[in-house]
């Protein structure tokens, strides 16, 4: 049974959802239903966005097989806290204006560490 996976899954559910109404409420304030209607603000949450989705269902993936094959808490709270930390702070330096680059380089270290660990967990546990 998962335990420790979906409380990350979740949090980072929360964080998808707060994103996306980022980008609806940009859509309304510049006026722009498809694209980014060439407006650089539009565009940034839109990468902001897309950015999560590409990362974080593959993380999230990696992580529920480790916690599959039984790795430990600490291993799982780890690799958790990595991507969740790492998503937070890419989003939120990328989001910004001007973009605090620094956050966002972290939150992209945090984000493939999580991902690397959790491969080479998943190869290691599955030998």
């Amino acid at each position: 049974m998962l335990s420790i996976t979906p409380i990350y899954a979740s949090l980072l559910a929360i964080l998808y959802i707060v994103l996306s109404f980022l980008v609806i409420s940009q859509r309304r304030s510049d006026k722009v239903s498809y694209g980014d209607g060439g407006k650089p603000d539009m565009l940034k949450v839109i990468r902001t966005h897309s950015n999560f989705i590409e990362y974080t269902p593959l993380a999230l993936l990696l992580i529920t097989m480790v916690e599959l094959q039984g790795a430990g808490a600490l291993m799982l709270n780890l690799l958790g806290l990595c991507l969740l930390g790492g998503r937070l702070s890419h989003a939120y330096g990328f989001g910004r204006s001007p973009q605090i680059v620094i956050l966002r380089q972290i939150g992209m270290v945090l984000t493939f560490t999580a991902i690397l660990v959790a491969a080479i967990a998943n190869l290691v546990l599955a030998l």
